[in-house]
């Protein structure tokens, strides 16, 4: 099939949806984009990022991978973030995993997956990392797993030039971690907020901290 007319049909449905609402949305959508917020998540098509903070276009700024991985030689992360701080001045950075990630069950069965193992390695990383944190149990080791990880990528960002440079600079930012559960459609709040560099590493310990406390 060299054309796929259903999705054409459902994208005028969707405008026409917008515009019936506000009849000039996309005008002054294509004069400019102004977001308070940056997601970067998971490119799951499960975990679509708009939909689940209930915002509309041009109100969230979004970079997806596999795994919502934030890695310091990833060319295409970093420039997302930069643009997204220094450019479009968003005042929150969100880090948002989501229950039941192939890409964390992947790293923690060991699985392979051909190319993508080198991007998984990353989690394979946290998951030594925190080994003595995860249980025996497979589902509950790969829930603690998809938190874990979060964690680790909000002290990513965190530790990044771009997230330091901004707040030298004396700019709002705050770089948070979530978690989304695909079984009911719910957010959760991992309380891993940072809102300058100095608090990083308290706030970091602090969530990992509660990791140890589960496994009494």
């Amino acid at each position: 099939m060299r054309s796929l007319p259903h999705l054409f049909e459902n994208n005028k449905a969707w405008a026409g949806q917008i515009r019936e609402q506000d009849p000039e949305f996309f005008s002054k959508l294509s004069q400019q984009q102004s977001p308070k917020y940056l997601w970067i998540g998971c490119s799951d098509s499960r975990v679509p990022a708009n939909q689940i903070v209930g915002l509309a276009p041009g109100e969230l700024f979004v970079h997806r991978n596999i795994a919502n991985l934030v890695v310091h030689t990833d060319l295409n992360c970093l420039s997302v973030m930069q643009f997204a701080v220094e450019i479009l001045k968003v005042e929150h950075i969100i880090v948002c995993g989501h229950y039941g990630c192939s890409g964390v069950q992947a790293a923690l069965r060991g699985d392979r997956l051909g190319l993508s193992d080198n991007w998984l390695r990353n989690i394979e990383d946290v998951r030594q990392k925190h080994q003595t944190r995860l249980t025996n149990t497979n589902n509950e080791a790969h829930d603690r797993l998809c938190e874990l990880n979060v964690i680790e990528q909000v002290l990513n960002v965190c530790q990044t030039t771009i997230a330091r440079d901004a707040w030298q600079r004396g700019q709002s930012l705050a770089v948070h971690g979530w978690i989304y559960g695909l079984q009911d459609g719910l957010l959760r709040d991992l309380n891993v907020t940072v809102t300058n560099f100095q608090e990083t590493q308290s706030v970091y310990a602090a969530a990992i901290a509660t990791f140890a406390v589960r496994e009494k």
